[in-house]
């Protein structure tokens, strides 16, 4: 195998790996900024659930970005050709804010649910059930 091949791949790699990775500490300090962790734990907690909001959440936001708005990602894919760069590149420059916008709620939706799970604690998973349905209901009236 060449030389070439092998550093090619491990920059793909690097930017499959490392993009979200970026994405959710840029979230995470952004979320470090408004609210401190309490303790030690409490930050590793929230950076390990934005990194993994910005893998599973983020591609899939950028996704449907893409099906509404496909002409932007070919802009940023002759931008970067023009630029004289990979033209992943500038397909990557689009999609990496909504890795990162995708990140920074995470930590608050899973302290929401954990909340919301506290507050049922004691009751079986019909009355969870059944609890979850008058949300619902209720977010549909208000609608």
């Amino acid at each position: 195998m060449a030389i070439e091949t092998t550093a090619g791949a491990g920059g793909v790699i690097l930017k499959i790996l490392g993009v979200p990775v970026l994405a959710g500490a840029a979230a995470t300090a952004l979320g470090f900024l408004f609210m401190w962790p309490k303790s030690m734990r409490e930050g590793f907690v929230r950076f390990t659930c934005a990194i993994t909001s910005s893998f599973t959440a983020g591609p899939l936001l950028a996704m449907a970005v893409y099906a509404k708005w496909p002409e932007l990602f070919d802009a940023a894919r002759h931008a970067a050709a023009a630029a004289h760069v990979d033209p992943l590149l500038g397909i990557l420059g689009v999609a990496a804010p909504f890795l990162l916008a995708a990140a920074l709620p995470a930590w608050w939706i899973l302290g929401g649910v954990f909340l919301w799970f506290e507050r049922r604690r004691g009751k079986d998973i019909g009355e969870i059930a059944h609890d979850a349905a008058e949300v619902v209901k209720d977010v549909r009236g208000a609608l």
